[in-house]
């Protein structure tokens, strides 16, 4: 095992456990980016909504996978979801993520 999946965990195998639990792929970037390209099946809340769609967030009742271009705005998102309760993890990049799908 390898300092980062031992410090990090594998990314690979959380993604799957996530979507085998029928997770939400959550793109938070900003309008033209997602309309320019994106996750299919995914649902689009810019990183500057989160806060306020916390509660719609919430009654997916489903874990979270956050991604947005590199993985700094995803990262943000991750955060804040999760500080509200909500089970979440930073896919990063959604064309990485899009790739391990």
């Amino acid at each position: 095992m390898g300092i980062f999946s031992f410090l990090f965990g594998n990314k690979a195998n959380k993604i799957k456990d996530f979507t085998d639990r029928g997770a939400i792929i959550l793109d938070v970037r900003s309008k033209a980016e997602y309309d320019s390209g994106a996750i299919p099946g995914s649902k689009h809340i810019p990183l500057q909504q989160i806060q306020a769609k916390v509660n719609q967030i919430k009654k997916w009742d489903k874990p979270v996978i956050t991604c947005c271009a590199s993985g700094m705005r995803s990262g943000s998102a991750a955060a804040i979801l999760r500080s509200n309760g909500i089970e979440v993890m930073n896919g990063g990049g959604w064309q990485s993520l899009s790739n391990k799908l």
